[in-house]
């Protein structure tokens, strides 16, 4: 099975795809004008010369006859030349119902970034496609054994009734590679049947071709039971290649969407440690300093500013053990290819709720899917929100909001807290990360990032993008 592209070269004329080998067509249909032209010209000059050359003169009746048989050939002959202009019209109807179809399903599966669902709906579309009541698809691992085994038109109760799914065995074993296929009219007649456990339900005729694809994927891809009861043909098992292709193509879009999130993950990861150890190696500099401090008053016997010097160690430290632990949880809980945002923010808020004390609340829009690179940043930018909220508020209650309106993705992140005034720099005896770095991750999106905030009114920071660049698919 030879890949083709998503877009198919159309013939002007009739809308027939010219790539799936249908010329044939064309050439008949022309061949038709022809004969349908020159034949009834052809029969009359035979006709007229057959009777003045071999018959002769004719008597009235006769050649009233004569002519009666040649108009009733033009009509059988017209009659058989329109009827298959119909059937060809009707060949044209139905490729173009097919890819219609087609184009619908190849749309709606590539229109999903995460594999697993990109998987589930190659098997619904399949279904649909070719009208059929079962599908399945099988995804084979280096050994030839299904790894994981995708079924439609069986409900979770049919599932769990008929047991565990096929690990290789039998039909459903066979690894079909590129340009092969099964078309069977019986299962239970091919060599490799081995039948089907109790409770399956009954599918007697098969159609398997491989899903080929540039990336790591294999798998089979399986339609069974026709919903007119009838076999399937070649057509279908045309129809059925032509939407592998495409599925085909849209498992390797979403394979290239979860490895490129897996490195933006990893990078993240990555600097995520470079900031916690930047941190740290400066407030081990300012414990340093802090330890030199009371040592020189202790030698001194000035008591109260050696006490002064540890109370500020003991601050420092419990501020350092808080960092490392938001930094930890901010490694653990990064948006993946298996988690929605919604998800991620949720562990987050739980993790940070109990370690800060401050009442926190979600606002997410439901379903909302952002791009891998974006939702990263989005993360980062409220978990770096909320840690400089833990740690210069003094708030008692936060909230995260995240929703797309009027053509923009709006984060917002707020607190109760003593606030500030965001035109004056402030610097602390304590190292501390300021709204530089989120900025900067605000940017690197093409976002903006906005702060409300004044002295004794709470802190507000607002992150906005177009949702065009922002929302996935």
């Amino acid at each position: 099975m030879t890949r083709q592209n998503a877009h198919f070269p159309v013939s002007l004329e009739f809308g027939l795809p010219s790539a799936f080998g249908y010329p044939s067509v064309m050439m008949t249909l022309r061949q038709l004008k022809v004969i349908a032209t020159v034949t009834p010209v052809v029969a009359l000059i035979a006709i007229e010369l057959a009777r003045h050359f071999v018959i002769g003169e004719l008597a009235l009746w006769q050649r009233l006859v004569l002519d009666g048989v040649v108009v009733a050939a033009i009509i059988v002959f017209s009659a058989i030349i329109f009827r298959f202009v119909g059937q060809m019209q009707g060949v044209v109807e139905r490729r173009n119902r097919e890819l219609l179809a087609l184009r619908s399903a190849g749309l709606d599966v590539s229109s999903e970034l995460s594999l697993g669902v990109v998987l589930r709906k190659v098997v619904e579309q399949a279904t649909s496609l070719l009208e059929v009541r079962y599908g399945a698809l099988s995804v084979i691992d280096h050994d030839g054994n299904i790894q994981e085994f995708i079924t439609s038109g069986v409900s979770e109760e049919e599932r769990a009734a008929i047991g565990a799914p096929p690990v290789g065995h039998g039909v459903l074993g066979v690894v079909l590679h590129e340009g092969q296929h099964l078309r069977l009219e019986q299962v239970a007649k091919h060599p490799r049947s081995a039948g089907f456990p109790a409770n399956h339900p009954v599918m007697r005729s098969l159609l398997a071709i491989p899903i080929s694809c540039k990336s790591p994927f294999r798998g089979n891809l399986y339609v069974s039971e026709k919903g007119t009861g009838s076999q399937f043909t070649a057509d279908d098992q045309e129809t059925l290649e032509r939407f592998a292709v495409q599925a085909g193509l849209a498992i390797d879009n979403a394979h290239l969407h979860a490895q490129a999130a897996e490195i933006a993950i990893a990078q993240e990861r990555l600097r995520i440690a470079h900031e916690m150890h930047d941190g740290l190696a400066q407030v081990l500099g300012y414990v340093n300093t802090k330890v030199q401090a009371a040592k020189h008053y202790l030698k001194d016997g000035r008591t109260d500013e050696a006490g002064a010097q540890l109370d500020e160690l003991a601050i420092s430290a419990r501020q350092a053990y808080g960092d490392v632990r938001e930094g930890i949880v901010g490694l653990r809980t990064l948006p993946g290819s298996d988690r929605t945002l919604g998800d991620v923010l949720d562990e987050f808020l739980d993790h940070w709720k109990t370690q800060s004390g401050v009442r926190t609340e979600l606002t997410i829009d439901p379903g909302l899917k952002l791009q891998s690179i974006v939702e990263l940043q989005v993360v980062r930018i409220i978990q770096e929100s909320l840690t400089n909220i833990r740690k210069h508020a003094q708030a008692k209650s936060a909230g995260v909001d995240v929703h797309t309106r009027d053509g923009l993705l709006v984060a917002s992140i707020s607190d109760d807290g003593v606030g500030f005034n965001p035109d004056v720099e402030r610097r602390g005896d304590f190292p501390r990360f300021g709204l530089s770095t989120i900025r900067e991750r605000a940017s690197s999106i093409g976002g903006t990032l906005s702060i409300e905030s004044a002295p004794g009114k709470g802190t507000t920071v607002i992150f906005t993008m177009p949702s065009a660049n922002a929302i996935a698919g």
